[in-house]
C-alpha cells in the first residue's frame, strides 16, 4: 500500500507517494535524492540521519514518512544560503575543525542549527546535552562542541538566529 504525501522540503512544496512503511531517511535519500542525510546504524542510536521536522530534530530512520505530511523537513542541504553559501554553523564546522571524517557532521550540524534556533548563547553542557543522539566515530567531540559554540558567536553577530 502507497500513501500519497505532501509536505516543504528546504522550502519547496514537494509530492511523494511512499510505502506506507516508508521511512522518511528513505524517502529523503532514495526518492527525492537529498543524499546529505546519511544512514549509519539505523536504528536511532548514531543521529547521522538527523534532520529537522517543524524545526525539531528527529532521526530520519526511525521517523515514519507518511507523518511528513504537511510538515515543514529541513535537510543539510537546506542550510545553503543563497548561490551555495554555507550556512554560519557549517561555516563554523569547517573552521573549527569539527567536520573530521564527515560522515556524523550532518547529523552534528542539524542538531546543532537546532538548538541555536532555540538558545543563541548555549553553555558547553547545553551543547553537549544537544548533540546526545549524535554520536562521532572520530571521537572529535572538542572540534564539535568548539564549532557550535563558533556558530554561536557567528550567528549573535549577524542576529541571524
Amino acid at each position: 500500500m502507497t500513501i500519497q504525501v505532501s509536505f516543504e522540503l528546504n522550502g519547496m512544496q514537494v509530492r511523494a507517494e511512499v510505502p506506507a512503511h516508508a521511512r522518511l531517511l528513505d524517502l529523503l535519500r532514495d526518492e527525492l535524492d537529498h543524499t546529505g542525510t546519511k544512514e549509519g546504524c539505523g536504528e536511532g542510536e548514531c543521529g547521522a540521519c538527523t534532520v529537522l521536522v517543524d524545526g525539531r530534530p528527529v532521526n530520519s530512520c526511525l521517523f515514519p514518512a507518511p507523518e511528513v505530511e504537511g510538515k515543514k523537513v529541513t535537510t543539510i542541504e537546506g542550510l545553503l544560503r543563497p548561490g551555495h553559501a554555507l550556512s554560519p554553523v557549517q561555516e563554523a564546522f569547517v573552521e573549527a575543525g569539527g567536520v573530521q571524517c564527515g560522515f556524523c557532521t550532518p547529523g552534528m550540524i542539524m542538531s546543532a542549527t537546532a538548538l541555536l534556533c532555540e538558545n543563541d548563547d548555549p553553555s558547553e553542557e547545553e551543547i553537549r546535552r544537544a548533540l546526545v543522539g549524535n554520536l562521532c566515530r572520530c571521537t572529535g567531540y572538542v572540534q564539535i562542541v568548539d564549532s557550535v559554540k563558533r556558530a554561536a558567536a557567528k550567528l549573535r553577530k549577524e542576529g541571524d538566529r
